[in-house]
């Protein structure tokens, strides 16, 4: 089948938040290219609302990772099998994607070498991590013979539902701020954030967050002595955190999900990077783009790429040396 015979393309990325947003560019550059294809999604449960009411997809699916994991993967992929894709574009390194991809019955797959089922693809690439290269580049590997060498930027969109939700919130100039990380080793500390919202004076800050977040913005919200501070830690869905972020005057946040909602509406964005470092890949894309971090040589950053629930070391130097006169005006 020549390429421009795709009418039904299938992306899949089915690990964390920040991963789904940025998968994302393959949609948008899939889209530019096979207008007239229907694309579908696959992510794991919890990150199809960043799909929600999408304006050219067809359809989000989702594998419920949470309970009855295996049973739940082979019924997607009885289903995946039922919609005979023409195209699977596999932006995921494991095991489960690759069955889902390799017996998929699709006539042209694409995925990574690293996959323990990529002997099934058609074209196959090395996930190279490290290398300076960013994640949507990486990406974009999966589909440049098809579709060249231009990378696409990931984009995510609020619905008019979602923008009018937050708009009595935009009162007046203001930042967000995402605090919190699922990795302690990730997450600038917590002295940090408070001294980062007194440096901003009385400006509003609005702190975004998980339900799981709560105590931690209510903490710098109440150590504080800016008293404009307002936490929305799980009263915003993903969708709706975007919305705010968009018209923030700048939006703070660690080297997590966050990071990449700002980029996907092209928000502006100042990311801490602690334990893991830019070379990694994953640094935001908006136009308005800055990065903060240590500039103590420390030989044991970084210790991982995902983060630790505590400091290997025991010290989080990587976190406590960030000096926040890097962070700019607004």
């Amino acid at each position: 089948m020549s390429y421009n015979q795709y009418k039904r393309i299938l992306v899949i990325q089915t690990a964390f938040i920040g991963d789904a947003i940025l998968a994302s560019s393959v949609a948008e550059k899939l889209h530019h290219h096979f207008p007239e294809a229907e694309i579908s999604m696959l992510v794991r449960n919890g990150n199809e609302h960043l799909y929600a009411n999408h304006p050219f997809l067809k359809q989000t699916l989702v594998w419920n990772k949470k309970e009855h994991k295996l049973r739940n993967l082979f019924s997607l992929l009885g289903f995946i099998r039922k919609q005979k894709f023409d195209l699977v574009v596999n932006c995921h390194r494991h095991a489960s994607s690759g069955i889902l991809s390799g017996f998929s019955g699709a006539s042209h797959i694409t995925g990574y070498k690293q996959n323990p089922f990529s002997f099934l693809f058609n074209v196959t690439v090395k996930h190279v991590i490290g290398n300076g290269s960013h994640e949507v580049d990486r990406y974009n590997q999966l589909i440049e013979d098809m579709t060249g060498r231009e990378v696409f930027k990931p984009r995510l969109y609020p619905s008019t539902a979602d923008m009018d939700h937050v708009q009595s919130y935009k009162t007046e100039k203001y930042v967000c701020m995402a605090p919190s990380s699922v990795w302690f080793t990730k997450q600038l500390p917590q002295e940090k954030w408070i001294e980062l919202c007194n440096q901003l004076g009385n400006t509003r800050i609005y702190l975004l967050g998980a339900p799981s977040d709560q105590k931690l913005c209510e903490t710098i919200l109440n150590s504080s002595s800016n008293k404009n501070i307002r936490s929305l830690a799980g009263k915003l869905s993903l969708l709706q955190s975007c919305a705010l972020m968009k018209d923030a005057a700048m939006n703070y946040v660690n080297d997590s999900a966050p990071l990449h909602l700002a980029s996907s509406v092209n928000a502006p964005v100042t990311a801490f990077f602690c334990s893991t470092v830019p070379a990694f890949g994953f640094t935001p894309l908006s136009d308005d783009s800055r990065i903060v971090e240590t500039h103590e040589p420390l030989d044991c950053r970084p210790c991982g790429l995902h983060g630790f629930k505590q400091c290997p070391k025991g010290h989080f130097k990587c976190g406590h040396t960030i000096s926040l006169t890097d962070v700019g005006q607004i």
